[in-house]
């Protein structure tokens, strides 16, 4: 999800199955989600990071 937009490959998603329920991937999905959306914002207005 990180390098583009596409849907997962069903491999990675088998692989979270092991691992996780689906609740779980859907919350982990939408946590990288935020920080991909945070990072790309503070990128763009030349935000830094905290320290």
């Amino acid at each position: 999800m990180t390098r583009g937009a596409a849907a997962l490959r069903e491999g990675a998603l088998q692989a979270l199955r092991e691992h996780f329920s689906e609740d779980q991937i859907v919350e982990l999905t939408l946590v990288i989600c935020a920080a991909n959306f945070t990072n790309r914002f503070n990128d763009a207005l030349q935000i830094p990071p905290d320290l």
